[in-house]
């Protein structure tokens, strides 16, 4: 199927490689697709690999409701060493012997649940307006304040040397290499990422995901963007609500719930808000 037209809306899943910034990739789709109004859900290290889910054209707007979304990624931890960027492609600050499993178990039940956590030091976390990794790469980094994150399971997949093997669902905004990091000082060792690969994304699965080369040929199409509110209650407009809703008024509420999506024929046409028995247009696609 050929690449929609630069007008399309929709969702674009992309399996990252691993030397590719999410950036590059966004601006290689923009290039493939024609415009410039592309966002993505969740950014993704140049050395890490996996799902990058892309938002294309008005879709972009539904950003908001993808963000905080749960991710599953599949990670290697390292002991023995912490690094500048708590991943692989930092200089060694310090070592330390790798600790017995015993004690590893017991560090990462206690990096499990709601965590405050220090963001890393080369992070895109601004102070200021001046980004962490700007200031870090001057040498003079800034202090980060903890940000409240969710780790909602640690799946150990296997111990091979100082190389821990794990599967971790966590909220959005959790930085997986911090993880790492506070693993190894949470053990009395030291600590960094050593590969990391995000598997899903809400409902987003990367074994659904095309490939960079793919992507380059042109022979995709783009998700509804109605999955990327799947989770909603949906009510179904008549011709008259969907003109009102276009034009910011509210409409008469039958769904249940405080969020609904608000569909008029087969199309996604706003996220509203409930405003006592009415719904109220948080979000609308089609253009008025």
């Amino acid at each position: 199927m050929k690449v929609p037209l630069p007008k399309a809306d929709g969702l674009l899943l992309v399996d990252k490689p691993s030397g590719m910034s999410s950036h590059t990739l966004v601006d290689h789709a923009r290039r493939t697709l024609g415009t410039r109004r592309i966002g993505h859900a969740g950014t993704l290290d140049p050395f890490a690999t996996g799902l990058l889910v892309m938002l294309v054209n008005r879709a972009t707007r539904l950003l908001p409701f993808l963000d905080n979304e749960p991710k599953c990624y599949r990670a290697r931890v390292r002991f023995g060493a912490q690094t500048s960027t708590d991943d692989i492609d930092g200089e060694v600050l310090s070592t330390a012997p790798a600790p017995e499993p015993a004690v590893v178990d017991r560090a990462i039940a206690s990096l499990t649940g709601h965590l405050l956590q220090r963001p890393p030091v080369f992070s895109a976390k601004q102070v200021g307006g001046v980004r962490a990794y700007a200031a870090a790469r001057r040498g003079a980094p800034l202090k980060l304040e903890p940000v409240g994150v969710t780790v909602f399971e640690w799946r150990l997949l296997g111990r091979d040397g100082n190389d821990l093997d794990v599967e971790i669902v966590c909220s959005g905004g959790t930085y997986v290499r911090a993880l790492a990091r506070d693993l190894g000082e949470a053990t009395g060792s030291a600590a960094h990422l050593a590969a990391l690969r995000r598997l899903r994304s809400g409902r987003f699965s990367v074994d659904d995901a095309i490939s960079v080369d793919r992507l380059g040929t042109g022979e995709f199409a783009l998700v509804s963007p109605s999955n990327a509110v799947a989770q909603l209650p949906v009510q179904t407009l008549d011709d008259l609500d969907a003109q009102r809703i276009c034009h910011g008024q509210m409409v008469p509420a039958t769904a249940d719930g405080e969020l609904a999506a608000l569909r008029h024929r087969d199309e996604l046409l706003a996220v509203a808000i409930r405003d006592g028995s009415s719904w109220r247009p948080k979000v609308v696609l089609r253009d008025a």
